[in-house]
């Protein structure tokens, strides 16, 4: 597990330095090489363990194999020279997924790419638990879209029963999703902030035929708007006609009239009138 390993101050070490490098110069100006250049091995030793901690960075420090601690405060440090320092950043970064094709719960392949906001928060895990955590990263994070494809189906045409789809899931479907990848990345120590869902679409080779097959539930559903109201249009001239006995209408008229109407009303081009000069009989 992380541990945290409080480093020495590097401007300490600087103070030492500047010591050994007068020393080592007085020890040469002396006639003395031998010290001198010893002195020498020992400041180019010391020099090796400065470091430089950035803020929202981290070094996970190494002797011999060993874990020894994670440097978490920024600043100018000095370390055992011998231990081995691989800089970890611990600032939040996107991930803007390649655009994948997957098959949705029902098998229609179609076509999702997320944004993920994530960070390292364990620096042991993200650095001896996988291989390399920034490609675990991208690998998990796809693994994890195919997944979620599969829960839901991307829209409910074809399962009427669906409560919750890719296309009309919202906030569910995300939730989902950064659930998912929040379990798969906890191995590599990596925190999850955000993951959205920012592309979705049917795969190529089907797209057209659902673009006309949304099109077509379209037009029904305009149009049973359309018959809805003209019944009830007509419905209510009937009906005026009646209370105000402006026309004496028998059966057979009537239903001349609504079918005049219902063609007026529910025409996709505007009707033509005919005027009739003589008598309608």
């Amino acid at each position: 597990m992380e541990k945290m390993y409080r480093a020495g101050s590097g401007y300490v070490f600087v103070v030492v330095e500047i010591i050994l490098l007068a020393v080592i110069v007085l020890g040469l100006v002396s006639g003395n090489p031998i010290p001198a250049v010893l002195l020498i091995v020992c400041f180019v030793f010391f020099a090796k363990g400065f470091t430089i901690v950035n803020p929202n960075e981290s070094a996970v420090l190494i002797l011999f194999g060993d874990y020894r601690g994670t440097i978490k405060q920024n600043g100018f440090r000095w370390v055992n020279p011998f231990f081995i320092r691989k800089k970890i950043s611990l600032r939040a970064r996107n991930l803007d997924s390649e655009r994948i094709k997957v098959n949705d719960k029902i098998g229609n392949p179609v076509m999702i790419g997320v944004v993920l906001i994530w960070r390292v928060r364990d620096t042991y895990r993200a650095a001896f638990d996988v291989n390399d955590f920034e490609h675990f990263v991208t690998i998990q994070t796809e693994a994890a879209i195919r997944k979620l494809a599969g829960l839901y189906p991307y829209d409910n045409f074809e399962d009427q029963e669906a409560e919750i789809t890719l296309r009309s899931g919202g906030e569910e479907v995300n939730e989902e999703l950064e659930r998912e990848v929040t379990e798969r990345l906890a191995i590599a120590g990596i925190e999850v902030m955000e993951a959205r869902i920012n592309y979705l679409a049917y795969a190529q080779e089907i797209a057209q035929a659902m673009l006309k097959r949304q099109q077509a539930t379209a037009i029904v559903a305009a149009r049973f708007k359309i018959v809805e109201g003209a019944v009830g249009m007509v419905e209510m001239a009937l009906d005026e006609l009646g209370k105000k006995g402006i026309v004496e209408l028998d059966e057979d008229k009537k239903a001349t009239m609504i079918s005049n109407l219902m063609v007026v009303l529910c025409g996709d081009k505007e009707a033509t009138p005919v005027v009739n000069t003589g008598s309608i009989y």
